[in-house]
């Protein structure tokens, strides 16, 4: 047994081809944010410490689909959610709708923490980041001039997704390849899961949601059991299209495969997200009691990061072979 730690910053179509100016920014990131998470479990902070810290880093970088990465709805507004659990007492909090609010994992956990509720959303969620004097700014602040144009193309392609294969629209059109209806922004949500030597274990996910999504459109990311779990066996953290993590339970499947199967964490993991959901929607990190680490996918790439005590660490998008 030992120390684990997992992170990702989006599953999807990601293109073999995606430019250096746009892969290596996120790679710099995620392997600064899993030497952030590394040191604060050399530290000996709590995973759930852990996890929120990593995912509050995650959404400063502008590089992913979360904090000020996030990605705007059809009105040209921001609606971030996020989630946070606690794998030995369940405990979990999550948000939705944010417009105003820094860092939404944070609240997250004070709603966890602070309240006798699990969620909070929209105008209620805002109105608790008020009152517990967490960091707000104008909203403005999460609109990045790339989201703009991403939704821009959006919207003249009539789709609510683009992922990192966008190319300039030609005569109203896009090419195929670069279009996923009905999925998360590939841009990347971000997640955590860690545990700690003492098998403590925790999981987080942020995100900013889809391209173009419904103003009130609600992902995988903050429900519980669907893109974030925790429980005494293992921690998951899902990212892809979130109705097709949602129609799965992802994160929970994987846990109640190592519950009632007794299965190891990556006969649970791929199962769920070879055997379970559809090819090109789904990827997850996670890890076990036992300071296992899967990161499996089944669309073209994943971005995500990984460390254990006995000194493994790894960084990629795609497979090795």
């Amino acid at each position: 047994m030992g120390w684990a730690i997992a992170i990702h910053g989006g599953a999807g179509d990601i293109p073999l081809s995606l430019p250096p100016e746009q892969r290596q920014p996120r790679e710099e990131a995620l392997q600064h944010c899993l030497q952030i998470g590394v040191e604060a479990l050399q530290a000996k902070m709590h995973p759930l410490d852990v996890v929120e810290l990593v995912v509050r880093e995650l959404e400063n970088i502008p590089h992913f689909n979360a904090g000020k990465g996030s990605v705007l709805t059809n009105k040209g507004t921001i609606e971030m959610e996020a989630s946070i659990m606690d794998g030995r007492t369940k405990k979990c909090g999550a948000v939705s709708g944010l417009k105003t609010v820094v860092n939404a994992i944070s609240l997250a956990r004070l709603v966890m923490e602070k309240t006798p509720h699990i969620y909070l959303g929209f105008d209620g969620a805002e109105e608790f980041a008020k009152e517990q004097g967490v960091e707000t700014v104008d909203s403005s602040h999460f609109v990045t001039a790339e989201n703009v144009e991403r939704l821009q193309h959006a919207q003249k392609a009539n789709i609510v997704q683009i992922d990192y294969s966008t190319q300039p629209l030609q005569n109203g059109t896009k090419k195929e390849k670069a279009t996923v209806a009905n999925g998360d922004s590939q841009l990347g949500t971000v997640g955590c899961v860690a545990v700690d030597s003492n098998g403590k274990l925790a999981s987080a996910t942020s995100t900013g949601g889809l391209v173009n999504k419904m103003v009130g459109r609600i992902g995988d990311s903050p429900i519980i059991g669907g893109g974030t779990y925790a429980n005494e066996l293992c921690a998951v953290s899902a990212t892809g299209k979130g109705e097709a993590i949602l129609r799965a339970t992802v994160a929970r499947d994987v846990a109640a495969l190592m519950e009632f199967k007794g299965v190891s964490l990556k006969e649970a993991a791929n199962c769920v997200v070879h055997e379970r959901t559809p090819k090109g929607t789904v990827g997850l990190v996670a890890v076990s009691a036992a300071g296992e680490v899967a990161m499996p996918y089944n669309t073209t790439g994943m971005f995500r990061a990984c460390a254990t005590e006995d000194g493994y660490s790894e960084v990629a998008i795609w497979s090795a072979s």
